[in-house]
C-alpha cells in the first residue's frame, strides 16, 4: 500500500498531460470534422475533392508517423519551415488525424437523412446554411452517438502514442517507474486509469444516447 501510495503521484502527473491532450484534440478535432465533412458534401466538386483527398491521406497514414513529421520534418518543409516543441506538435497531429475520422462520421451521418428533408425545407424557403443548422444537424447527433463513442475510447488510448515524443503522459510515466523500480505493478495502475477513463467516457455516451435516442419506447 506504501509503495502504492508512493506511485501514484507520478501517474496522475501522466494523467493530466494524457487528459490535457485527449481533451484539446476533442475540443478542435470535433469543430473542424464538421466542417470537413460540410465541405464533403457540398456541390462545389474541387473543394470536396481536396477534402476527400485529405481525409485518405490522414486514414491512410499511421498517427505516430504523422507525428514524426511534424515534429522532426516539418521544419525541413520549404516554405513552412516551423519548428513546434513536442506538445504543440501532439496536438496538432491528433487534432488533424482525429478532424478526418469525425468528418467521415459526420458525413455518414448528414447523408443518412432523406433527401426529402431537404427538399422540404427549399420548399419552405430554408437556405442551404438554415437547413443544416436547424433540420438536419439535430438529427445528425442522434445517429453519430455509437461511432462518436468509439472514436473518442479509441482517442484516449491513443494518446499513449506521445511517448515517442518524450512527453510524459500516463504510459510514459508508468514505464519510467517499472523501469526504475523493476515491478509491474505501476502498469497495473495505469490500466486502471485507462479503464476509468473509458468507462466514463462510455457511461456519459449511453446517457446521451438514450436522451437522443432516435427510437422512442
Amino acid at each position: 500500500m506504501d509503495y502504492l501510495i508512493q506511485i501514484i503521484g507520478p501517474l496522475l502527473d501522466g494523467t493530466a498531460v494524457t487528459l490535457q491532450v485527449f481533451l484539446l484534440t476533442l475540443v478542435l478535432a470535433v469543430p473542424l470534422g464538421l466542417a470537413l465533412a460540410l465541405v464533403r458534401v457540398s456541390h462545389f466538386r474541387t473543394a470536396a475533392s481536396l477534402v476527400g483527398g485529405y481525409i485518405w491521406l490522414m486514414r491512410g497514414t499511421p498517427l505516430m508517423l504523422q507525428m514524426l513529421f511534424i515534429y522532426f520534418a516539418l521544419p525541413f518543409v520549404p516554405v513552412i519551415g516551423i519548428r513546434l516543441p513536442d506538445f504543440p506538435a501532439a496536438i496538432v497531429a491528433f487534432t488533424l488525424n482525429y478532424a478526418a475520422y469525425f468528418a467521415e462520421i459526420f458525413r455518414s451521418g448528414i447523408q443518412s437523412v432523406g433527401r426529402g428533408q431537404y427538399e422540404a425545407a427549399r420548399v419552405l424557403g430554408m437556405s442551404y446554411g438554415q437547413t443544416m443548422r436547424r433540420i438536419i444537424l439535430p438529427q445528425v447527433v442522434k445517429r453519430i452517438l455509437p461511432p462518436m463513442s468509439n472514436e473518442t475510447i479509441t482517442l484516449v488510448k491513443d494518446t499513449s502514442l506521445i511517448y515517442v515524443l518524450a512527453m510524459n503522459d500516463l504510459l510514459r510515466a508508468a514505464r519510467g517507474i517499472v523501469q526504475r523500480d523493476f515491478t509491474t505493478m505501476p502498469f497495473v495502475v495505469a490500466a486502471a486509469f485507462y479503464l476509468i477513463m473509458t468507462l466514463v467516457l462510455t457511461w456519459g455516451f449511453m446517457r446521451l444516447e438514450k436522451r437522443y435516442a432516435v427510437y422512442e419506447d
